[in-house]
């Protein structure tokens, strides 16, 4: 299983596992199917939307290991 960091982009931890979208739903970013938002970092998308990028990515790759 791959291993999430700030630096991995949206649409490949959508395209990885489409139940981490719940994740980015709740932190406000609503926009996952627009390909500017699939491209950016977690850490960009984070910046905008306020959120701590090292508590997301956690919580990621806590849901990816419980699979």
């Amino acid at each position: 299983m791959a291993t999430i960091t700030k630096d991995t982009i949206i649409g490949d931890i959508l395209d990885l596992d489409g139940t981490t979208a719940p994740f980015f739903l709740e932190m406000g970013m609503h926009c996952l199917g627009c390909p500017s938002s699939r491209g950016e970092t977690l850490e960009q998308a984070c910046a905008v939307h306020g959120v701590d990028a090292d508590e997301l990515v956690e919580k990621l790759n806590q849901h990816l290991q419980s699979k």
